[in-house]
């Protein structure tokens, strides 16, 4: 009964983890690149910080948090749809869930940040953003090409 209904919504499913994915990998890139901006050109208390940080909330808040959601509930969708994952031997699924888990570990990550800011208490400098906002790149490569190739 439940597998004929993730079987007969397979492509619905999959369109909505393809939105999901896109909305969150946007916010993934952007959140970070306030950070930058944020730490250069905004000194802790002002109007412009005040600004930033009414910007990064929203983003993390309303935009990133619930497209990981519904990117980790469309995707489990799929993988318990019959015959999209053998369990047993696909081993890139098991590589692209760590890829995963480990993209939304940064997205935490992101979130401690943006707290930091809201209470004017970064320490961190633009550096810092610029480099860690390259990671997700690595990440999304490696979860796409895993999908797209299953190479094992």
């Amino acid at each position: 009964m439940i597998a004929d209904i993730l079987t007969a919504l397979y492509p619905w499913t999959k369109a909505f983890h393809i939105i999901s994915l896109i909305t969150w990998m946007a916010g993934i890139f952007y959140l970070p690149r306030l950070f930058v901006y944020h730490a250069e050109k905004a000194p802790p208390g002002s109007d412009m910080s005040s600004t930033f940080q009414e910007m990064e909330r929203k983003l993390l808040r309303l935009i990133m948090n619930p497209a990981m959601i519904a990117t980790w509930v469309f995707g489990a969708l799929l993988a318990f749809t019959p015959g999209i994952v053998d369990w047993a031997s696909d081993g890139w699924f098991h590589m692209k869930l760590l890829l995963v888990v480990l993209m939304t570990a940064y997205h935490h990550a992101l979130g401690r940040w943006r707290k930091q800011f809201a209470r004017d208490a970064n320490t961190r400098n633009g550096r810092f953003y610029r480099i860690w906002n390259e990671a997700p790149t690595l990440l999304m490569i490696g979860i796409v090409l895993l999908v797209v190739l299953r190479p094992f």
